[in-house]
């Protein structure tokens, strides 16, 4: 109170600056984004803020490197973009953090209130667009209006399934004046994720599992998100009951563990898919039975009574129906399950499926003096001990990283796996870089996906982000010609590249060291020297073009028409 007995009011800020205050609020320290006209003021605001801002190449770079951040820490990633062409560049990089369940804030300039609607000069109906691949959006037409708002979307982010959320700032609310004060806490009606399981759904799943003969757990990104790979490995080396992971939930349990069967699906394992045909419980810890790692519905897991865990109801019951569905976060199901769980009777079980493993091992053609990716990819996971973080894009050189890296924790490995992304890679190891600086992060990329977003070679030189960049060079956009040539009779229809930059001019033009290997020899020659720099390398291997990626399950197949590579 003042000495005249009147309330003394709070300093008025700017809607840019109260944007800014509240992103300080919620603990950020790392934002990335790129500027433009309608979201001026807010980089005017963030200029002497204190908050370490990473300016991409290209505005999907931006939203890339936000996801790869948000992978790495477990924190929201924060993306800034301006309006119309701005705004529209990171669509794929919504959708792409929407299908896999990544937390993230999306902050875009809109044109003035008093245009809206009347198709001005960088304007774009960025909510409507991306309306389907948000948990929720916003478009912000007052400066009040501001913290409600910001405070909601983190909270909608980063809880429940986490999820992308975008806000659209009107450019005249980043004028306006107002006092600021943050709330404390969060309510919306409409939204209240279930974290606590059922108990009785608890005992009934503790029951199926003593029953069981042949138990079997599959492991999906939920496991992830829900940081309950702790409580996942206590419930399966104390019941022996095998693990098997979809290609987002790889690292939620120890790839190097026996228990540990390998990825399942089109791209998985003998073991991994001969198991989930032959098992009598399917415990599927938060995956979405997506269609890669299905195959043809009606013939997965065809003698298995099926227990779905997810915390997203919608997903329970959506392609396979459950015999027990459990709505809950993983981490507090899996708490209540280690209660009940012992050790299991299924010596026969585990001989059998550990016989599988052995007898069908991922293999590839040595001793011919010829590089091939898969030997790439085993030689980096040898000389980092498995312990790099890795980052791909999305070809054949995304599965052989699935296959041939030994992914041992939670938060190692980062791919667009539900959208297939190319250009995902280089700008998400930056993210991932910059949130875990002690870790060396690698991206695995292909000589296609690599320029989708190639540009952003210049922010890694600019920062000295210390990634480094591994570049599988066949020549071919590889994935689509193995298809082409397995069901389009050779019909190699625009997957032939003729053409192609020197990749280790291009990356000594932005100042970045580059290496080039042909052979396997040269190949561990430039790995050791260019894991032994301290700042960002380019390595090139240019590897057969031929190279197809097997265990192969055609499309909508069952996995007796596995294709083993060996025919």
């Amino acid at each position: 109170m003042s000495a005249s007995g009147a309330k003394t009011e709070k300093e008025k800020i700017n809607g840019a600056q109260m944007v800014i205050e509240c992103l300080k609020q919620e603990g950020v320290d790392l934002v990335f984004g790129y500027p433009g006209g309608a979201i001026m003021k807010v980089y005017d605001a963030l200029y002497d803020s204190g908050l370490k801002h990473i300016l991409a190449r290209h505005e999907q770079g931006a939203i890339h490197a936000a996801d790869g951040y948000a992978r790495a820490t477990g924190k929201v990633g924060v993306c800034i973009a301006t309006s119309g062409p701005g705004a529209t560049n990171l669509v794929t990089g919504i959708a792409t953090a929407y299908m896999d369940s990544v937390p993230l804030v999306c902050i875009t300039g809109q044109v003035g209130t008093d245009l809206l609607g009347t198709d001005a000069f960088q304007e774009a109906d960025i909510t409507g667009i991306t309306m389907p691949i948000t948990k929720h959006n916003y478009l912000v037409k007052h400066i009040k209006e501001i913290p409600r708002v910001m405070k909601e979307a983190f909270h909608i982010a980063r809880t429940g399934r986490p999820g992308p959320v975008l806000i659209d700032f009107c450019k005249d609310v980043g004028v306006q004046l107002a006092e600021f004060s943050y709330p404390d806490s969060v309510y919306i009606r409409s939204y209240n994720p279930t974290y606590a399981p059922n108990k009785g759904q608890i005992k009934k799943l503790a029951k199926v599992i003593k029953e069981a003969k042949k138990p079997l757990i599959m492991t999906g990104g939920g496991m992830i998100r829900s940081n309950a790979s702790n409580e996942l490995y206590k419930v399966a080396k104390t019941a022996n009951i095998p693990v098997v992971s979809t290609f987002n939930g790889l690292g939620a349990f120890p790839g190097s563990d026996e228990l540990h069967l390998g990825m399942l699906g089109m791209h998985g394992t003998i073991a991994a898919n001969w198991a989930v045909n032959e098992c009598d419980l399917l415990l599927n810890f938060g995956a979405r039975f997506d269609d890669r790692v299905t195959g043809k519905l009606d013939e997965f897991a065809k003698h298995a009574k099926i227990v779905h865990v997810d915390i997203d109801p919608a997903e329970i019951g959506k392609n396979i129906s459950a015999h027990i569905p459990i709505v809950g976060d993983l981490k507090n199901v899996l708490e209540a399950l280690i209660e009940h769980v012992e050790p299991l009777d299924i010596e026969e079980w585990r001989t059998q499926v550990k016989f599988w493993k052995s007898e069908y091992p991922l293999t590839y053609l040595k001793g011919d003096g010829k590089l091939r990716p898969q030997f790439v990819i085993d030689t980096i996971c040898q000389k980092t001990d498995s312990k790099a973080i890795i980052a791909t894009d999305v070809g054949q050189h995304q599965m052989w990283t699935s296959q041939y890296y030994t992914f041992n924790e939670a938060n190692q490995f980062f791919s667009s796996g539900g959208l297939g992304t190319m250009g995902y890679g280089l700008p998400a190891a930056i993210g991932a870089q910059l949130g875990r600086p002690e870790r060396q992060t690698i991206c695995i990329s292909g000589d296609g996906s690599v320029q989708m977003n190639i540009q952003e070679l210049a922010t890694i030189s600019e920062h000295q982000i210390p990634l480094k960049l591994a570049i599988l060079n066949n020549g071919a956009l590889g994935m689509v010609r193995q298809w082409q040539e397995m069901f389009f009779q050779k019909r190699y229809s625009q997957t032939i590249f003729k053409g192609h930059p020197d990749f280790v001019k291009l990356a000594e033009a932005y100042s970045i060291k580059a290496f080039r290997a042909t052979t396997p020899e040269e190949a561990e020659q430039i790995i050791d020297e260019a894991l032994a720099f301290e700042g960002p390398c380019v390595l090139e291997f240019v590897v057969e073009q031929s190279e197809n990626v097997f265990p192969f399950i055609p499309p909508g197949a069952p996995v007796e028409n596995m294709m083993r590579g060996d025919e």
